[in-house]
C-alpha cells in the first residue's frame, strides 16, 4: 500500500499548507493536517482552518482579506508579503523555504476554481526545483512533480496518470498497465488513466518536468 503518511527527512518537522480551494474531506489529508507540526495558512483559507478547530503556526499572504477578529486573534503569527506578482500558495513556498522547511504537503489548492487548481498545479515543478519535496493532496489522491527520473511507490491497481508540460519530453515507464516506451505525451490526456502493476513503478524521461497522479 502506498505510504500516506508524513515524509521527514533529517528530522525535519512535519508540515502541511493549506491553501483556499476546497478544504479536505477525505481521511488521508485530514490525518496529515491533524498531525503536522507545521501548519502554513494562506490568509484566505483561516476561517476553514478556523471551523475545523485546527490553529495555525503562520498566516500568510498580503493579508487584505483577513478580519478585524482574525487579525487580532493570530497577532503574532502574520506574515506579510505585499508581493502581487505570485498567489499565495507560492508566499506560503517561499516561507517554509526561507525556515528551511522542505518536505511540504499541500492541501486545499484544488476544487472552487478550475483556473486556480490548472495554476496551482501548474506551480509544483517549479517549487520542486526551488529543492522541495512537494506533494499536492487533494480527496481523491497525490499530484507530484518530477524533474528527474524516479521510482515511485505505489500497489497494485493504483490508477495512474502522467502529465507532461512540455511535450517534446521522450518518457519510458515500467510496470504500468500501459507502457510507454521512449514516446512524448503531444496532447495533454495521452497519458492519463494508466494502472500500477506492482508495488512500485518508475519513469524514466529525458527533460522535466512530469506531473504524476497518484489515486488513493
Amino acid at each position: 500500500m502506498i505510504n500516506h503518511e508524513q515524509r521527514t527527512t533529517n528530522n525535519e518537522q512535519q508540515v502541511v499548507i493549506v491553501a483556499n480551494g476546497k478544504f479536505p474531506e477525505h481521511d488521508v489529508p485530514l490525518t496529515l493536517l491533524r498531525k503536522a507540526e507545521i501548519v502554513v495558512c494562506c490568509d484566505g483559507a483561516i476561517a476553514k482552518l478556523d471551523k475545523n478547530g485546527i490553529e495555525p503556526t503562520v498566516i500568510v499572504g498580503d493579508l487584505d482579506s483577513l478580519s478585524d477578529d482574525y487579525r487580532l486573534r493570530f497577532a503574532n503569527k502574520l506574515s506579510h508579503d505585499p508581493d502581487q506578482n505570485t498567489n499565495d500558495l507560492t508566499k506560503a513556498i517561499k516561507w517554509c523555504k526561507r525556515n528551511n522547511l522542505h518536505n511540504i504537503d499541500i492541501l486545499g489548492a484544488t476544487g472552487i476554481r478550475e483556473d486556480h487548481t490548472l495554476g496551482n498545479i501548474g506551480l509544483l515543478p517549479s517549487y520542486a526545483r526551488m529543492g522541495l519535496q512537494i506533494r499536492l493532496i487533494t480527496d481523491n489522491g497525490i499530484i507530484i512533480p518530477l524533474i528527474q527520473s524516479s521510482t515511485l511507490e505505489s500497489f497494485k491497481g493504483q490508477q495512474i496518470s502522467i502529465f507532461s508540460p512540455n511535450n517534446s519530453t521522450k518518457i519510458t515507464t515500467t510496470n504500468l498497465k500501459y507502457p510507454i516506451v521512449n514516446s512524448t505525451l503531444d496532447e495533454l490526456w495521452m497519458g492519463t488513466l494508466n494502472e500500477s502493476l506492482g508495488d512500485s513503478f518508475s519513469l524514466e524521461f529525458n527533460i522535466g518536468p512530469l506531473i504524476i497522479f497518484q489515486e488513493f
